[in-house]
């Protein structure tokens, strides 16, 4: 399905339950199990509540900071550089920020072993052979170096703060009242370092388009914040992330004379609902102005999925994928100088995820 009322029927909690949705491979790799996504009711909303406390002012606020403070450490070493690949330069950048905020103690030298272990997870949802175990063996590596964590602050051996994502979700408690298995406090806590990783795919298409759209770079000159978050989410809408989402029907129902049958898998399309003409004006085009008096819908633009952060099952770190991608932009438009080789800018829409075949290479970079 795809398009607005498609998106409010597909989060109609009523109508569609996340049980049993998500295919083994995507769990054994992407998602984990006994996450957050794979909830309903109240086991949901109740596990919901603890993503979406972390998601306060006053914590936004630290992690603006933090991606700043790296955007600033990792474009000191840029210059020494002849060359970067700036997708894997962003995924070590926003793993470093991500887990500060998060609590998270991270070595220097572990910094890109633990990307590309994140990396690998949303690079490999539906691969098969080496990919699909590359994948696999980056969720249990990872499950394993989080839960340990999780044991030591319980036992008092690691002391994070308690407004930290690492204290929250050790100590966090089911609706039943029964404190999350360590395991699964692991799966949520990467739920939080994944997804933040994962931008890194946005960082580079935001590269791209200040590449391919000169004069959309130059308006962010003025560094009004309406014209980053009108150029940030056009990226968003524009270029693909993750495709869809899927659900199962809870018990049949008729809708615009179409039978949905109990237990049927159902598929949202994100990027065709992104760039629906029954909404969007010119969808094909990159145009960051139509959102400068534009009314914003919850299921209209869903590249996090749609509906209600609080009680819906729509991504809580949005607000942190938007301010990492802001810090980015301002960087890249405004803070560093570089030139841009001649490269492969192809992308696929149908590889899952999408990636900029070269990665974005940049090279003579220099600070303004």
């Amino acid at each position: 399905m795809k398009g607005k009322e498609a998106a409010k029927l597909f989060y109609d909690n009523n109508k569609f339950k996340r049980a049993g949705a998500a295919p083994k491979r995507a769990q054994k790799t992407l998602l984990g199990e006994g996450g957050v996504q794979g909830l309903d009711g109240k086991p949901h909303r109740h596990r919901k509540s603890m993503f979406m406390s972390m998601m306060n002012d006053e914590s936004l606020e630290k992690m603006r900071q933090l991606i700043k403070y790296e955007w600033e450490f990792a474009a000191r070493h840029f210059t020494d550089q002849k060359e970067i690949i700036l997708y894997e330069e962003s995924k070590k950048i926003i793993m470093r920020a991500i887990c500060s905020w998060a609590g998270v103690p991270l070595k220097e030298d572990e910094v890109k072993k633990w990307s590309d272990n994140m990396a690998a997870m949303f690079e490999t949802p539906v691969s098969i052979g080496l990919e699909q175990h590359k994948g696999r063996k980056a969720r249990r590596d990872s499950e394993e170096w989080i839960k340990e964590m999780v044991e030591e602050v319980r036992e008092g051996r690691i002391n994070p703060k308690e407004n930290t994502v690492l204290y929250q979700f050790s100590f966090h408690k089911d609706h039943e009242g029964n404190l999350l298995d360590s395991q699964i406090a692991a799966v949520e806590i990467i739920n939080i370092l994944r997804p933040a990783v994962a931008v890194a795919i946005y960082v580079n298409f935001a590269a791209l388009a200040l590449y391919q759209h000169p004069d959309e770079r130059k308006k962010l000159a003025k560094r009004d914040d309406r014209d980053f978050e009108a150029f940030v989410q056009e990226v968003r809408r524009f270029y693909p992330f993750f495709p869809f989402n899927g659900a199962k029907v809870k018990e049949d129902f008729v809708w615009n004379g179409y039978k949905f049958e109990k237990d049927t898998l159902t598929l949202l399309d994100f990027y065709g609902t992104n760039h629906d003409s029954n909404f969007w004006d010119n969808p094909e085009l990159f145009k960051p102005d139509r959102y400068i008096n534009c009314e914003e819908h919850p299921f209209t633009l869903i590249p996090q999925g749609g509906g209600d952060h609080h009680t819906g099952h729509r991504c809580p770190g949005e607000w942190i994928t938007i301010d990492i991608m802001k810090t980015s932009i301002d960087y890249l438009a405004n803070e560093l100088s570089y030139e841009v080789p001649e490269q492969d800018f192809s992308y696929s829409l149908v590889e899952i995820p999408s990636l900029i075949k070269s990665g974005f290479v940049m090279s003579n970079i220099k600070r303004k």
